[in-house]
């Protein structure tokens, strides 16, 4: 499992950034953070210390639904989905569609934060 990186910039630099971009005068090095965060409390939010246990379960379980999950976890599937769509937001989970469910896939666990 690869290490994520993470960025966190105030939200002005990061549109400066996008645009620069999108407008082709900075081209992103494959080094740099694809997934960023305004402060260090959205970011500490998100990487809660039961959400980063919740990607070690997913990632040591493989579950095949939401619903598998909630059982192994004791979180109820309404609160659980929700926090995999916004983990799923950012990119740290993949929310695979198979058939009449959905299953969660983590995309790392190891993170590097960087501050710009």
């Amino acid at each position: 499992m690869k290490t994520i990186v993470i960025g966190i910039m105030p939200q002005d630099k990061i549109r400066e950034r996008i645009y620069a971009i999108a407008r082709g005068k900075y081209k992103p090095k494959p080094s740099e953070p694809k997934i960023w965060f305004t402060s260090m409390k959205s970011l500490s939010e998100v990487l809660s210390d039961d959400n980063r246990a919740l990607l070690k379960v997913i990632r040591e379980t493989q579950p095949e639904s939401i619903s598998s999950l909630a059982e192994m976890t004791g979180r109820k599937p309404g609160n659980l989905s929700r926090t995999l769509k916004t983990m799923s937001n950012y990119g740290i989970v993949e929310m695979k569609r198979e058939k009449n469910h959905v299953r969660p896939i983590a995309k790392g666990t190891d993170f590097c934060i960087v501050t710009a």
